[in-house]
């Protein structure tokens, strides 16, 4: 890599940046946060706190002629006490649209999350790098894609050639929110979580607000949609409320109406799409709570069971399937007076087939090539000729 005195430094700004809804000004530089400070400021949770700010479709964007180019940040990487080392986070570069390098920055903090406890430790590190070189010369439009799995303080850019902020890509904004699935759980990279993928067969601008075990029908969460501007919407409502056993049937339908109600008022028109779960076989018919089976850490794999009572669904308590009958049947009486309001069953993403040939690893989350699978059939259900997002449809 080049000498230090060889770099041309760039403030990181908000108009590099992409797919955050607000940034926070750290003593080291900047930290996206996909929720704006408002909502943050309305739960005190911690896995809330900790996956909004892992920067899932976050990306810098910036036009320039550098043939070298380095990102100095400080992230912070999540541990979990008895499980094996996750993976680095990586940063997918793009030059022109096509993937051009993967890195991981050095240094950093690191939580280690210890579940039998419930106890986190954090341990604070220095700030790191990530850099890639050998890019092709001329102007290029670049993209670097944040790991949706750490936290990322972003420092400064050093490039080898002067930055401007990228042009207006003229490109429709989708605004998803889901669960830890949306966010990216075991994807390869951060352009390949399934809303990236399916951003990307789209042609449409990403903002991702899937949250990690927290799609709970926030009501912050509905306001910062309805504040956000975009041209599509979609919600994927169903598998979070189950895992943690958060309500009955009688809570969710009107939590259900109040959530689209309030991105409604923001966007009266826009096309939106309610997405009920994929198939997660431990909670189709078994109630939550999920609790993780540490039976098997000694061989180094963590699973989850489904504890609740399928009697109590008498009793209105949600399954998967309850979810998905519940979903359906209100799509339908809202779209009587709401014609751009639509529904997707979440089996036609990822169903009773898809379960054989790739199995979800750990009961709940799939693995890199399922978020592919997931991606090209959302695309292909929602993007193309007749779908909710589709140009004839939308423009």
């Amino acid at each position: 890599m080049h000498t230090e005195t060889d770099w041309i430094t760039t403030p990181i700004t908000a108009d590099l940046l992409r797919g955050a809804l607000d940034l926070e000004r750290t003593e080291h530089g900047l930290r996206p946060h996909r929720l704006p400070a408002r909502a943050r400021a309305q739960c005190d949770d911690e896995q809330l706190a900790m996956v909004e700010a892992q920067p899932s479709g976050v990306r810098l964007v910036f036009r320039t002629r550098a043939t070298a180019l380095e990102l100095a940040v400080l992230r912070t990487r999540t541990a979990y006490e008895g499980v094996p080392a996750r993976p680095d986070g990586v940063y997918d570069l793009l030059v022109d649209g096509r993937l051009a390098g993967q890195g991981s920055a050095t240094g950093g903090n690191v939580l280690t999350v210890d579940m039998t406890k419930g106890s986190r430790e954090f341990r604070p590190g220095p700030v790191g790098s990530v850099g890639f070189s050998g890019l092709p010369d001329g102007d290029k439009d670049v993209e670097i894609w944040l790991p949706y799995n750490e936290t990322a303080e972003l420092v400064e850019l050093r490039t080898d050639a002067p930055v401007e902020p990228a042009p207006d890509s003229g490109r429709k904004v989708w605004l998803h929110h889901g669960s830890s699935i949306s966010h990216g759980s075991d994807a390869a990279s951060p352009t390949t979580t399934w809303p990236a993928l399916a951003a990307s067969l789209g042609g449409v601008e990403l903002i991702n607000l899937g949250l990690g075990g927290s799609a709970l029908l926030d009501p912050f969460t509905a306001r910062a949609m309805r504040d956000t501007p975009a041209d599509l919407i979609s919600v994927k409502i169903g598998i979070n409320l189950v895992n943690i056993d958060l309500m009955r049937l009688r809570a969710f339908t009107p939590a259900v109406h109040g959530f689209l109600d309030t991105i409604r008022e923001g966007h009266p028109s826009t096309p939106l799409l309610v997405v009920s779960p994929l198939l997660c076989p431990i909670h189709e018919d078994t109630p939550g709570p999920s609790a993780p089976d540490f039976s098997n850490l000694g061989e180094g794999r963590l699973q989850f069971v489904a504890v609740g009572d399928p009697a109590e669904r008498a009793a209105g308590k949600l399954t998967l399937n309850v979810i998905r009958d519940e979903l359906s049947r209100l799509v339908k009486q809202r779209s009587a007076d709401d014609p751009h309001l639509h529904y997707l069953d979440g089996r036609g993403l990822y169903g009773e087939e898809d379960f054989a040939e790739l199995p979800l690893p750990d009961q709940i989350h799939p693995d890199a090539a399922t978020h592919r699978r997931i991606g090209d059939r959302f695309a292909a259900l929602a993007f193309a000729h007749g779908g909710p997002f589709a140009v004839d449809r939308v423009s």
